[in-house]
């Protein structure tokens, strides 16, 4: 057995299907499969079942990806202290952003870290911050940028910023000639918003919870571009104007400053413990920090910085 194979069978794994694992991987299939048996037939024990939705790993294979796992984090570690150097970081960094500050972010980030690491592949994966909580955690990801973060042992955080949330509208309904609105307000509007457990609607439902009242979600939606197309279509949205920039800019949407109270929440960079690659980690940390911090002086992130 050798890494190519822990990798291969790993790979299988997280994609649930041989056949993405290949595409992935850039392997033939049937090398893929030859691949399985031939792990199988040396530990004696069936490592993946097939089903119509592709694979999935027996008892057996779940304990042999964990401990998989483990043996190439180790091998990158032993990787990234014999080529990476204080002046030059190298290696794979994968950073999770959160689905409302990835298309404004996604851009800046990867030109900075193209200018300032030329060593460092960034792997950027967007998601629901719940995902990412989840995944930083676990070590899938070396990085992420967390709202209202809770302190996990198997990562350290730097809080960023606060950032308002926003009514959304877009520029020809009866709601984008408003100057302001009220929390309560919400109630009698036509809301889209993601699904609990998602951190900002949590936010609005424990404003609501105090205020005694009900926001009137009328719409439950975990897709951006479904919001944005839904808001398109007359609905009204809260959310953070710089997961909206590129609307509010063309003059397509309207960001209305939501009051009494206006909520809120803490923008965090995360540093999972469990990097495989700590040095270039810590050193992307450090670039996602500056070039947050440069867009808001700049005005063109809409928050109030903590440091």
């Amino acid at each position: 057995m050798d890494l190519k194979q822990l990798r291969y069978i790993v790979q299988m794994v997280d994609s649930g299907s041989v056949s993405k694992a290949a595409e992935l991987l850039r392997v033939a299939q049937p090398s893929l499969s030859l691949q399985l048996r031939t792990v199988e037939e040396e530990l004696g024990v069936k490592l993946l079942v097939r089903h119509a939705r592709g694979v999935s790993p027996t008892e057996d294979g779940r304990v042999f990806v964990e401990h998989a796992r483990k043996v190439l984090r180790e091998m990158d570690q032993i990787r990234e202290v014999l080529s990476s150097t204080s002046s030059n970081p190298t290696g794979r960094v994968t950073v999770g952003l959160p689905t409302s500050a990835c298309r404004g972010l996604a851009l800046p980030l990867t030109k900075a870290a193209a200018a300032a690491y030329p060593g460092i592949k960034l792997h950027i994966v967007e998601a629901m911050t719940g995902n990412l909580d989840e995944w930083i955690e676990s070590g899938k990801l070396d990085i992420a940028l967390l709202y209202n973060h809770k302190a996990h042992e198997n990562v350290a955080w730097t809080e960023m910023m606060v950032e308002d949330l926003m009514v959304i509208a877009s520029s020809d309904s009866e709601y984008a000639e408003l100057e302001q609105v009220q929390f309560a307000a919400l109630a009698e509007m036509p809301l889209v918003l993601p699904g609990l457990p998602n951190t900002l609607r949590h936010v609005l439902e424990r404003i609501s919870t105090r205020l005694d009242m009900e926001i009137g979600v009328a719409m439950d939606c975990d897709s951006l571009q479904g919001i944005i197309e839904l808001v398109k279509d007359g609905y009204v949205t809260v959310f953070p104007s710089f997961g909206m920039s590129h609307m509010i800019t063309s003059g397509n949407f309207r960001a209305i400053p939501l009051v009494n109270p206006t909520p809120t929440w803490r923008l965090s960079v995360v540093l999972s413990k469990r990097t495989s690659n700590s040095h270039s980690s810590q050193a992307i940390v450090q670039l996602l920090a500056d070039t947050i911090r440069s867009m808001v002086e700049q005005k063109l992130w809409r928050a109030n910085l903590n440091f």
